[in-house]
């Protein structure tokens, strides 16, 4: 997305953090949703935090709102606001202020795609303001204990009820509201178990979440059964519905084309081709890595969140994960 900085990478994270770089995983951190003060805390991604929102008219009544945390939507109309994820914790007054300058209408219904804390940081602010709150059922369970994101030392705090899902499903929900029908799909574990990606029928837009982070090599949250071959299996679930003017909503990085998530669907399973036959000959993390399995792809994809050797590291973790 235009607001998130490519060059911003794990090495600026894990200083926030107090750790160090390096190929081992870090102690844990806590990031504890609200401080002493009773004021949300700082994301431990700094832009988040202070860049400008940035709103994008994807069809009409449908906008991207960019800047706050992993990408967002929003649906107007006359049945009320429907928001699509809520940034971090310390934009939700930001966010009720930018949608108030769009609608009329204040937002009745949140949906979740996933638990991380860049996409549920809000939801305090609209479970507050009386929105009903909606995601895949393992999102509840996930927000309502503490959950460690390895990969990046992270220790998220449990959510207050306030910002728990009321509403949750399995596999599939299909809410008919402002003249359209959105349809929500949960996919096996991919970036994480609790993926659910979104499709405005009508407007042939689709909000894949963090199955797609445009442009940069994806983070996989291995901690949360997240693997690198569920990626690949969800991306295909997202192309099978989608066709060449769809607009696709990343989870991070600019709003995309077909051909950009087809690009991404195949850089990862390519990836995977590569290190899979690895892990299963019984080479470590640290081999692997070494062996610079993508070396011929870091120049287009490693200039994003994740270095190349954190990916690799990240990639193989996650299918070591997968195979236990």
């Amino acid at each position: 997305m235009s607001s998130f900085n490519p060059n911003f990478s794990l090495r600026d994270l894990l200083k926030i953090a107090g750790g160090i770089v390096g190929i081992d995983l870090l102690p844990s951190a806590s990031f504890a949703q609200r401080g002493a003060d009773g004021k949300p805390l700082k994301s431990p991604l700094p832009a988040f935090d202070n860049d400008p929102i940035k709103v994008t008219e994807l069809e009409k009544n449908l906008y991207l709102l960019m800047g706050a945390g992993g990408n967002i939507v929003l649906l107007t109309g006359a049945d009320g606001s429907i928001l699509v994820d809520t940034g971090v914790p310390s934009r939700g007054k930001d966010l009720q202020k930018t949608i108030k300058s769009l609608t009329k209408q204040p937002v009745v219904t949140v949906i979740n795609t996933h638990f991380h804390f860049d996409h549920t940081g809000g939801n305090e602010t609209f479970g507050t303001a009386k929105a009903s709150i909606v995601a895949q059922e393992e999102t509840r369970t996930r927000m309502s204990s503490p959950q460690t994101i390895e990969l990046i030392g992270f220790t998220v705090p449990a959510s207050p009820p306030i910002a728990l899902p009321s509403l949750t499903f399995e596999n599939k929900l299909t809410l008919h509201r402002n003249n359209t029908t959105i349809h929500l799909t949960h996919v096996p574990p991919a970036h994480t178990d609790t993926d659910v990606f979104l499709h405005f029928q009508a407007q042939n837009v689709i909000h894949a979440t963090d199955l797609f982070f445009n442009g940069f090599y994806p983070i996989i949250d291995y901690s949360s059964k997240g693997w690198i071959g569920g990626m690949v299996y969800g991306i295909d679930q997202v192309l099978a519905i989608a066709n060449n003017d769809t607009k696709i909503v990343p989870g991070h990085g600019p709003l995309g084309t077909y051909a950009q998530l087809l690009e991404s669907r195949t850089m990862l399973a390519l990836v995977q081709s590569r290190i899979e036959p690895l892990v299963k000959a019984g080479k470590t993390v640290e081999e692997i890595v070494a062996a610079k399995p993508t070396s011929d792809l870091d120049e287009k994809w490693g200039k994003g969140t994740l270095n190349p050797d954190t990916f690799v590291k990240d990639a193989v973790m996650s299918l070591v994960r997968h195979m236990v």
